[in-house]
């Protein structure tokens, strides 16, 4: 009975044991993705950094550009100042020549 009992608990528990077990080529296709997802992680940390490698360059570019484009604004505000300031000149010029020839003409 006792013999029975043993051989019984026995094909009960050695299947549970056998089937709760990770086999080798369970662990091996768990490092594989495991190292699958390490390698698609290493990639995406390459993109990012390309990214922002990128994004760098892009805003040393406008500030580049923001300059330039300071300067050129700067540039034609002046000559603005300039081309007011001929124009100031000769309308009194003008204004000269009208006056001297109305005061030719009165003699």
């Amino acid at each position: 009975m006792k013999k029975n009992l043993f051989l019984i608990t026995m094909m009960l528990v050695l299947p549970t044991l056998m089937i709760s077990c990770a086999t080798t080529g369970d662990l091996q296709k768990v490092q594989a993705e495991q190292k699958m997802t390490d390698a698609k992680a290493d990639q995406a940390l390459k993109d990012a950094q390309a990214a922002k490698s990128a994004a760098d360059a892009a805003n040393v570019k406008a500030a580049e550009t923001s300059g330039r484009a300071e300067s050129a604004i700067k540039a034609a505000e002046e000559r603005e100042k300039a081309a007011a300031e001929k124009e100031r000149i000769a309308d009194e010029k003008a204004k000269k020549a009208d006056d001297a020839f109305h005061k030719s003409m009165k003699k």
